[in-house]
C-alpha cells in the first residue's frame, strides 16, 4: 500500500482554507458595518477567537482587518488588551465634528468654484427627488441619502483626498447621523439646509455655500451631547 503523504495533505488543507482576497474583503465591510454601528460596545475587548470562528478563517486575515479598521479610526489597540471599539465620548465626538465641519465648508466652496453646470442640476435635482419622501424614509436609509448627498459635493470639489478623508470621517460619525435622522425635526432641518446649500452651489456664490455648510454641520453643543447621551444608552441597553 502506498503511503500517504500527510504533510503535503495538510498544507494542501490550509491552502484550501486560506481566504481569497474577496473573502478578506467580505470579512472587512462586515467588521466595518459592525463597528460603525457600534454591534461592539466601547472599549470591551473584541474575542478574536470568536470572530476567527465566525467568519471561518484563521486569526492571521483577521488580524490584518482589525489593524486595518485601527488605521481609519474604527477600533482600538492596545498592547496586552488587544482591539476594541471606539469609545463614544463627548470629546472625541466634538473634535470629529470639528474635522468635519471644515472638511465640508472646502468641499462645498471648492464644488461650487469647480464643478459643471450640468453636475450641480443633476445634483440638485437627485436631491429633490429624494427630498421629496425623504421624512418617509426609514432612519437608515436617511442616513445613508445625507451621506451620499455631502459625499456627492465632495467627489464634485474634484480632490480625492478631500472625499476620501470625509467618507472616513462618515464612517466614525455614522452611529450618531442615524441616532439623529430618528427625530422627524432633524430630517425636515437636514431637507431645508440642503436646499439653501445648492441654493448657494447654483448662484455660484463660494463662501455663501461654505457658510450655509458650516450652519448645517454644526450641531448645537446640547443637541451633540443629547445624541450622545441616547446612543450610550442604547448600547447598554440590553
Amino acid at each position: 500500500m502506498a503511503k500517504v503523504n500527510t504533510k503535503v495533505s495538510t498544507q494542501a488543507s490550509k491552502a484550501d482554507r486560506k481566504p481569497s482576497g474577496s473573502s478578506v474583503d467580505r470579512i472587512y465591510e462586515q467588521l466595518k458595518q459592525m463597528a460603525m454601528n457600534y454591534r461592539f460596545r466601547p472599549g470591551e475587548p473584541l474575542n478574536e477567537v470568536e470572530l476567527a470562528a465566525s467568519f471561518d478563517v484563521s486569526r492571521t486575515p483577521l488580524r490584518e482587518v482589525l489593524n486595518r479598521l485601527v488605521a481609519e479610526g474604527l477600533l482600538d489597540f492596545v498592547p496586552r488588551k488587544g482591539f476594541s471599539c471606539k469609545p463614544l465620548d463627548t470629546k472625541r465626538v466634538f473634535d470629529l465634528y470639528e474635522v468635519r465641519c471644515g472638511l465640508e465648508m472646502m468641499s462645498a466652496r471648492l464644488a461650487t468654484e469647480r464643478a459643471t453646470d450640468a453636475e450641480l442640476q443633476a445634483l440638485q435635482q437627485g436631491w429633490r427627488e429624494i427630498a421629496a419622501d425623504f421624512c418617509d424614509l426609514t432612519p437608515v436609509e436617511c442616513a445613508r441619502c445625507d451621506e451620499q448627498f455631502h459625499e456627492q459635493i465632495a467627489q464634485l470639489s474634484q480632490n480625492t483626498e478631500l472625499l476620501h478623508t470625509l467618507q472616513n470621517v462618515n464612517a466614525r460619525a455614522h452611529y450618531l447621523r442615524l441616532i439623529s435622522m430618528e427625530q422627524a425635526h432633524y430630517r425636515r432641518t437636514t431637507c431645508a439646509e440642503h436646499h439653501l446649500i445648492l441654493q448657494a452651489m447654483g448662484d455660484r456664490n463660494p463662501d455663501a455655500a461654505a457658510q450655509c455648510m458650516s450652519a448645517h454641520v454644526t450641531l448645537r453643543q446640547e443637541e451633540l451631547v443629547e445624541v450622545i447621551k441616547e446612543g450610550v444608552a442604547r448600547l447598554y441597553m440590553t
